[in-house]
């Protein structure tokens, strides 16, 4: 016997729609709830929740969310209006703005960053480039541009 669904009652925002492994999205993507990638999208990804993005997912375009939590790549745009968690396996290139962010030792990001409550002002500051540092050239003072992040240690 056939079941109506029509009337599951589950909100839209608690849905969790997957982008799965060697799935690749060209164009938008958009929910009120969270959207997991570990595939691939090339375009712009909207999420009312969440965005997570796998170790093996990539993004290139733009993400906009209320909380994102990275361990793959994105290049491009990447907003969080409330929490950006950068894991460390991720790699970003490109503009970040979030409300707050928690970056784990090993994770990279190369572009500009925009924090705190005026995070959404389209003048981003220029990022520090984080990764493990370089050894300074001989001679000329070592790269204001990169620093090493490091986890507290147990």
């Amino acid at each position: 016997m056939a079941r109506d669904r029509s009337g599951n009652g589950a909100p839209p925002e608690t849905v969790i729609s997957i982008i799965g492994p060697g799935m690749q999205v060209i164009g938008g993507c958009q929910t009120d709830g969270t959207i997991r990638i570990e595939g691939s999208v090339e375009g712009t990804v909207r999420a009312g929740k969440a965005v997570v993005v796998g170790k093996d997912g990539s993004v290139d375009g733009e993400v906009f969310t209320q909380d994102a939590v990275i361990s793959g790549r994105v290049s491009g745009v990447l907003v969080a209006e409330s929490r950006l968690e950068l894991q460390a396996t991720c790699r970003i290139e490109g503009e970040v703005r979030a409300r707050r962010m928690q970056l784990e030792e090993g994770a990279i990001l190369n572009g500009t960053v925009k924090m705190g409550e005026n995070f959404r002002d389209s003048s981003p500051v220029p990022a520090v480039a984080l990764s493990a540092p370089q050894p300074p050239e001989t001679g000329n003072p070592p790269n204001s541009q990169m620093a090493e992040v490091r986890g507290s240690e147990a």
